[in-house]
């Protein structure tokens, strides 16, 4: 009798989850079908902005789409489009046997790790995850970090080398220590090669809506561009596109996060600090199939090769040769430990 009614409690709850999927917004393309691993399902939920934002969706999409391509497993995505669709989402790939759930962006840490526990014969991974101080993951959670300080770092230096008036800036999105860390490695990028120059810093909120407010992003940027800053860095989400269209009208450089953001704004992007949330989604992909994933804490940085800028072809013309060759012997250094880039 008890099992006939956990088996019908069971049942009814895939059941809710499934009917609830359909509340949650299309996928997209569909279902990726792999091949020789075909049988290993891939779940992912994008963050905030979902796919088509041209930065970090859009890079985790690209390692998703290579691990369907290079490792054979099949893949599919959901967008949600708040709190409780992302944590529905999580429990609807898990409660449909996936493999492996992937969420995309910090806004899923609470949500992720209550997931986990509930289904403990799934593993998850999430981008940017921020567990509270102290707390203790799940084994089959792996929280993929990126040390963005050190990318900041990069920009930054660009930003030194590049100003005209000695005063660049910095938008950020949400008021929250992941952007301070990117904050922090590009005031040191800047001050590692101009110490004489002035980083004008603002937010745009202290909620998640702050990375998808354009019109206050321009606000903040043609502040800083009327206070005589020349590069202002984003790192903001679709909010940077307000920055980029203050930068235009200003006349003063841009520079993007996360992806190559030159297409945004060509002639006024001068470079992008890349974030490779495609390394950190097919390498946790390919631990799965290899039989090496772990749960816990995971970084990459500059050595990993999670983090970088846009330094080679077109994308990146507004660099001159002595600037590059500067920033990229910075690289080097922090790559080797022989730099420690500061992340508050």
């Amino acid at each position: 009798m008890l099992a006939a009614l956990s088996l019908r409690r069971a049942t009814a709850a895939v059941a809710a989850l499934a009917a609830a999927s359909l509340l949650l917004p299309a996928r997209g393309d569909g279902p990726r079908v792999g091949g020789e691993r075909a049988s290993v399902r891939v779940g992912l939920v994008f963050d905030v902005g979902g796919r088509g934002d041209r930065s970090f969706n859009d890079a985790a999409d690209l390692g998703l789409a290579r691990a369907a391509r290079e490792l054979g497993v099949t893949t599919e995505v959901l967008e949600p489009s708040g709190a409780e669709d992302r944590e529905a989402a999580m429990r609807l790939f898990a409660a449909r046997g996936f493999d492996l759930v992937i969420g995309v962006g910090f806004i899923f840490s609470t949500d992720i790790e209550v997931v986990a526990r509930a289904f403990p014969a799934a593993r998850f991974a999430c981008l940017d995850h921020a567990p509270a101080p102290g707390a203790v993951l799940p084994v089959n959670l792996a929280g993929l970090t990126f040390r963005e300080e050190e990318g900041a770092f990069l920009v930054g230096a660009v930003a030194g080398l590049t100003t005209a008036t000695g005063r660049v800036g910095f938008i950020g999105g949400m008021d929250i220590p992941l952007v301070h860390r990117f904050e922090a490695g590009y005031r040191a990028g800047v001050r590692e090669v101009c110490p004489a120059c002035d980083v004008r810093v603002a937010y745009a909120g202290m909620t998640p809506d702050a990375f998808r407010d354009p019109v206050k992003g321009k606000a903040l940027a043609v502040s800083q561009a009327a206070a005589g800053a020349d590069v202002l860095f984003h790192v903001s989400g679709a909010t940077g596109h307000g920055v980029f269209e203050a930068a235009r009208d200003m006349g003063v450089r841009a520079i993007g996060v996360d992806s190559d953001q030159h297409d945004e704004m060509p002639g006024t992007v001068l470079t992008s600090m890349i974030k490779r949330a495609d390394v950190a989604v097919f390498e946790v992909i390919r631990a799965l199939v290899e039989g090496r994933f772990e749960g816990g804490l995971s970084s990459f940085g500059l050595a990993e090769g999670g983090v970088g800028y846009v330094n080679e072809g077109p994308h990146a013309a507004g660099i001159s040769v002595a600037t590059r060759a500067r920033v990229d012997a910075l690289a080097a250094r922090v790559a080797r430990g022989e730099l420690v880039v500061p992340s508050r």
